[in-house]
């Protein structure tokens, strides 16, 4: 089967296309065919051995997927070979097969096409644990949202809109501020060129955000830290601004700040039953049409140098998704 292969650390550019063998059936699995891929900041930290967990070489990266079910495990009865489905890997997915335990597998409704099923896991189950259980996000509260064009951010000012918060997106210039507004978000801030917690402020009339959802740190995150009402919550999503912060403890004192750490993907072993519920709930809005999933740029298998590049460039909007 054809696959992206990462042979030894590296960057894109040093990423392979070729003929590999197809990876076995796990008990308790499915083996999909892949029409899609979506790509995600942690696979270009993964392919650098740079993430949470990396794989022993070579290895396909690639965390989200699209496609047929080919093959089930036996006693795996919640699939059948056909099926339109989307999946969770642990990496794997930049090529035409993968293997996955049935339980990171869920149907596609009928209305979504496969790159739009390949952009959907990551993205939103994340923004949907990370807003509701983490955050704790209640009606009326304000919610300040770093790198909302962004895969994550986006998908956490949609969500945030929906779930009654009035949302305040950052973003580093003018046509990534629409794409959130487009989106949802009431306020926005040009980073580059405006102070963070200056706007907060000036938008809240003083009050400050009472959460934050922070997969950029850096500079955002310590703007975050005084943008906040006292007792406000931070969500540590994730550094795509390559900076990981530190934390002065007397800030935390002083303003009673709670600072979120939140990996999602641990999830999927921590509280599976959590990931199913929300998946369900996802799902269901999808079907109802209050979710619109964005995906600015489409790329061959071929092309995962271009399309990984696009990414950790922060050239892109919503998602990036390969197909195979």
């Amino acid at each position: 089967m054809r696959a992206v292969v990462c042979k030894e650390w590296c960057g894109p550019e040093d990423l392979v296309v070729e003929e590999v063998s197809p990876p076995p059936l796990i008990d308790g699995g499915v083996r999909i065919a892949v029409k899609a891929a979506g790509v995600n900041f942690a696979d270009t930290l993964m392919i650098r051995g740079e993430y949470q967990v990396n794989p022993p070489r070579p290895f396909s990266p690639g965390l989200e997927i699209a496609g047929e079910i080919m093959e089930c495990a036996s006693g795996v009865d919640r699939f059948k070979p056909g099926d339109r489905v989307m999946a969770t890997v642990h990496y794997g997915g930049y090529a035409a097969e993968a293997v996955t335990a049935v339980d990171n597998v869920y149907e596609i409704p009928t209305s979504m096409d496969y790159v739009t099923a390949a952009a959907f896991p990551v993205v939103y189950g994340t923004s949907h644990i990370g807003l509701k259980e983490k955050l704790r996000l209640q009606p009326g509260e304000i919610l300040l949202v770093h790198g909302a064009a962004g895969g994550v951010g986006l998908t956490a000012v949609e969500l945030g809109k929906l779930l009654g918060a009035t949302v305040i997106a950052t973003a580093g210039n003018p046509d990534k501020l629409l794409v959130a507004k487009r989106w949802g978000a009431d306020h926005l801030i040009d980073y580059r060129n405006e102070d963070i917690r200056a706007r907060v402020k000036e938008i809240t009339d003083g009050r400050g955000a009472d959460a934050v959802y922070d997969p950029v740190g850096g500079n955002a995150f310590e703007a975050s830290l005084r943008s906040t009402v006292q007792r406000g919550r931070i969500l540590v999503v994730g550094f795509a601004s390559g900076e990981v912060p530190q934390i002065p403890a007397n800030i935390l004192l002083v303003k009673n700040i709670s600072v979120i750490g939140y990996y999602w993907g641990a999830h999927r072993t921590l509280d599976p039953g959590l990931v199913e519920r929300s998946f369900e709930e996802l799902l269901t809005w999808y079907g109802e049409g209050r979710l619109k999933p964005h995906v600015s740029s489409v790329f061959d298998l071929t092309e995962v140098e271009t399309a990984m590049a696009m990414l950790s460039g922060r050239k892109s909007t919503g998602k990036v998704v390969l197909t195979t």
